[in-house]
């Protein structure tokens, strides 16, 4: 829905409400003419049924107006005399057009004083669960939204188990495209595991001003562009769509910002030709390869460090392994996703997922002195120390075309780039080199149609050789740098997709994804920030002393009321 289709729409509905309720502004001693005047028939609505004049601002935010219309329609019905169960009933069911069967079939009579709390009971809790569940709901979609960590990708950064508070006014909170949707859950109604959403009508893309822009190595929570979208790596693969609100929310670092000329060498980020600075609290992870002293258990040294990601390595006959059909066989069954690491006269050695048919094929045997670990730098120097270790070396990754742009194999994920950041208003040369880099923004993110015929490339019809970006773009990566699915594998981050800023850890659990009996709180991680200067400190304790004050300082007024009102 363009935003000139917005406005007709609303502009419809001002229509609607004037014919279906001209009559009761009269009956309430109004004009006829105030209830067709946008924005101000609503203000004179609240004085007709004596309620809050600032509800009307809520009456045009997305999500929350779904909560507060059905009570509009009820206080309006009961304000004019029609309070019974089914004329509440018939006022929601009927969206409120039930108002418009009263204004010009019933004598209605107007009701300037009448009592403001609820009939009965159930209609009391249906109205104050009604309120609760819109203020959680604004909290939620515009303030502070709770997330969890459900991947490895940042990794020892971010753990799997964090719970999380993200914030969304940091970036700007951004409207719901989505209008019609359950509050507080996302794409899928939990139990039932249906649809949570309707995808139409869906609602022009605004943000609100934010109080700091995105910069290099912020941690940012995003719809995964290509959640819906898996077109532009499998043309044959099913397009199923989802708004952009509801594609899934991932959590990364954002490593290259809007106009940044971004490079990965030997594993290294490069920004603007220069190593990105590591933050302090950036725990950045890769794999090495760890070779052991002929005797050396290599079980134990991965129980001593505590390594919990690790590759097996296999190995068969160099013999066998030059064979054009046995390589071949590796090579095109992408299930396996085997890479050579090394080879000598007698043996080659492959790293990968090895099923037990596969092994026994190509009678494969386990290295029994080599493994791939994931481990952070400071754990890689400890271990070079280590008397039963021979060598560890860094595990690089071989060029694939899994990697974006998904062109010509000449990038890994070690060695990628370099690569432009685009920018918002910026302009940049279309060819058939740069077409890769840019088709996906060019079509799926900004809305164009893009032809190829030869060296012709047309936008919208219209022969192109330069494409001007309409909105930013940034390029997010994990810190768990082998083990993440992040830009390097889809490319770029519209601005449109940013959710928010993760700012406080309120919760820690290790074995999160166990079940609940393998549970264990890291409590060194309950109430820490998750930016900041040194390492993190948690405030937990601090928190449960003001919980222990609060309710001592509770107990103490509550008897000291008791006591005067006693004398």
């Amino acid at each position: 829905m363009t935003a000139t289709s917005l406005l007709l729409f609303i502009l419809f509905i001002q229509l609607i409400h004037f014919l279906g309720t001209w009559k009761l502004y009269v009956a309430a001693g109004r004009k006829a003419w105030e209830a067709a005047i946008p924005v101000y028939n609503g203000i004179v609505l609240m004085k007709i049924i004596n309620r809050p004049t600032w509800w009307i601002f809520f009456l045009f935010v997305p999500v929350i107006n779904l909560f507060l219309f059905p009570i509009i329609w009820i206080e309006t019905l009961r304000t004019f005399g029609k309070k019974t169960t089914a004329d509440m009933v018939l006022g929601v069911a009927t969206l409120g057009l039930y108002i418009a069967y009263v204004n010009y079939t019933q004598k209605v009579e107007y009701h300037a004083d009448r009592e403001l709390k609820a009939p009965n009971k159930t209609m009391d809790t249906i109205g104050s669960l009604s309120f609760a569940i819109m203020v959680a709901t604004l909290v939620h979609t515009y303030f502070i939204q709770p997330y969890t960590i459900p991947t490895s990708s940042l990794e020892k950064s971010l753990l799997v188990g964090d719970f999380l508070f993200v914030s969304k006014f940091h970036y700007g909170a951004r409207t719901p495209m989505t209008p019609i949707a359950a509050p507080m859950v996302h794409d899928t109604l939990p139990l039932i595991n249906v649809k949570s959403y309707s995808k139409k009508p869906q609602l022009p893309y605004f943000r609100f001003p934010k109080i700091q822009e995105i910069k290099n190595n912020d941690i940012v929570v995003f719809n995964w562009p290509t959640d819906t979208v898996r077109f532009f790596r499998d043309p044959n693969s099913i397009d199923i769509r989802k708004p952009i609100d509801k594609k899934s929310n991932y959590v990364k670092r954002c490593l290259g910002i809007p106009g940044d000329s971004l490079q990965i060498k030997n594993g290294v980020v490069y920004i603007n030709n220069k190593p990105l600075e590591i933050k302090d609290r950036q725990k950045t992870q890769r794999f090495y390869t760890l070779n052991t002293k002929q005797g050396q258990y290599l079980g134990s040294i991965v129980e001593d460090y505590k390594i919990t990601e690790y590759r097996q390595l296999y190995e068969m006959q160099t013999a066998l392994w030059e064979n054009d059909l046995v390589k071949n066989y590796f090579k095109e069954n992408p299930k396996f996703e085997l890479i050579e690491y090394a080879k000598d006269s007698l043996k080659t050695t492959l790293v990968g997922n090895i099923n037990q048919a596969t092994f026994d094929k190509f009678k494969m045997g386990t290295s029994a002195t080599i493994l791939n670990i994931n481990a952070t730098e400071e754990l890689i120097a400890k271990m070079k120390t280590d008397s039963r270790i021979e060598v560890i070396k860094n595990y690089l990754d071989l060029p694939s075309t899994a990697l974006f742009p998904h062109s010509k194999p000449t990038w890994s994920t070690d060695n990628f780039g370099p690569i432009y950041i685009p920018q918002e208003g910026k302009t940049v040369a279309i060819n058939a080199k740069t077409l890769p880099f840019y088709k996906m923004i060019i079509t799926e993110y900004e809305g164009n149609t893009v032809e190829e015929n030869g060296n012709e490339i047309k936008i919208n019809g219209d022969v192109a050789t330069t494409y001007t970006f309409k909105q930013d773009y940034y390029w997010m990566m994990g810190d768990n740098r082998h083990n993440s699915e992040d830009s390097r594998y889809w490319g770029y981050v519209p601005a449109n997709h940013i959710v928010g800023k993760p700012i406080f850890i309120w919760m820690s659990i290790d074995g999160i994804n166990d079940g609940i009996t393998k549970w264990k709180p890291r409590w060194e991680r309950f109430f820490t920030t998750v930016d900041g200067q040194g390492q993190p400190q948690s405030y937990f304790k601090y928190f449960l002393i003001l919980l222990g004050l609060y309710y001592v300082g509770d107990y103490f007024w509550k008897k000291k009321k008791k006591a005067n009102s006693e004398e």
